[in-house]
């Protein structure tokens, strides 16, 4: 079987790996493997921004997941896109730059995760951000990945932000300085009307470095383990089976769906599931792959005969 030998191995080349990739090749004397189980990102629509509606559906660059049937949801099944190219869901998602709730990272902290409070994730929120508004208390003006404002405001949006306004919604013109009520216009992640995905902005400089090696249609299957040990990852690519091999680490970067699928595949989850599918228990660990959330979006269509005139938009009461 062809080995590999590396320092430290990045398995998925997404929003986050494509940034660890980056950081740990920088130096030029360490040594870095990263594996994507999708092609290469030459595919022209995932550039262009309106492209997205040619990447949410294709299964080239899509894993194109679905929920089991949600009880909830009256027995449907939920469509969940995942990237699966350079760059992950960073390079065939709606653009759209949201950073979360600072009470959300807030309640992470206090419920035990040192760190992930507010304060703490908002330097390295900066550090990656290229904001077309310039520096400020809140954003970064010279990071990598670029979020611009949308230049050409639509008199039907204007109408429906001032309609919310005079319902008592305030307008809001920032959603990611840590005030997220209101309505408003998202900023997006593009630099003059291309897509900034973390291939483009991380991993596209760092391809040039001698010690890092990318590969794609490299499909990783399971962990290797001496021991307790992370040591390796075994992967598929173009039918071929081969192994990475680490002097230091093993980082898994493959979402939140696929790392910790990886890690069960591996032997490390909760016992009585992995023996009842016949795999053997590395570690018990009975939080994988349990307790993820995700926002669930529905969307509300209207036909409009006329954009130009005034709209008159009252209030409704949702049930509970």
């Amino acid at each position: 079987m062809d080995i590999i030998e590396t320092d430290y191995l990045v398995v998925g080349a997404g929003s986050s790996g494509c940034v660890v990739a980056n950081r740990l090749s920088e130096d030029g004397r360490t040594n870095v493997v990263l594996l994507e189980a999708g092609p290469p990102d030459n595919y022209l629509w995932i550039h262009i921004p309106i492209g997205y509606a040619k990447t949410m559906f294709n299964p080239v660059y899509n894993w194109m997941f679905e929920t089991d049937p949600e009880p909830e949801m009256k027995g449907r099944k939920v469509y969940w896109p995942r990237g699966k190219t350079l760059g992950g869901s960073s390079s065939i998602n709606g653009l759209v730059y949201v950073r979360g709730q600072p009470q959300d990272y807030d309640d992470w902290q206090a419920q035990g995760c040192p760190g992930w409070s507010w304060s703490d994730v908002l330097p390295y929120f900066m550090k990656f951000e290229n904001n077309s508004r310039g520096a400020s208390e809140t954003h970064g003006g010279s990071g990598p990945v670029h979020c611009s404002d949308i230049a050409n405001k639509h008199e039907l949006m204007e109408a429906i932000i001032s309609g919310a306004n005079s319902l008592g919604v305030p307008r809001n013109v920032d959603f990611n300085n840590g005030q997220q009520e209101g309505v408003g216009y998202y900023q997006l992640f593009t630099k003059r009307g291309w897509r900034s995905s973390t291939a483009v902005a991380y991993l596209k400089p760092a391809r040039s470095r001698t010690n890092l090696q990318v590969l794609t249609h490299a499909m990783a299957t399971r962990v290797l383990f001496e021991g307790k040990k992370a040591v390796g990852v075994e992967f598929e690519q173009k039918g071929v089976r081969r192994q990475v091999r680490v002097r230091k680490e093993v980082i898994l970067s493959a979402g939140a769906i696929q790392s910790p699928q990886l890690l069960e595949c591996s032997g490390v989850g909760q016992a009585d599931r992995l023996q009842a599918l016949g795999i053997p228990v590395v570690h018990h660990l009975p939080g994988v792959g349990e307790n993820l959330q995700d926002h669930l979006q529905f969307r509300l269509l209207f036909r409009c005969k006329n954009p130009s005139q005034p709209m008159t938009i009252s209030a409704a009461r949702c049930a509970p």
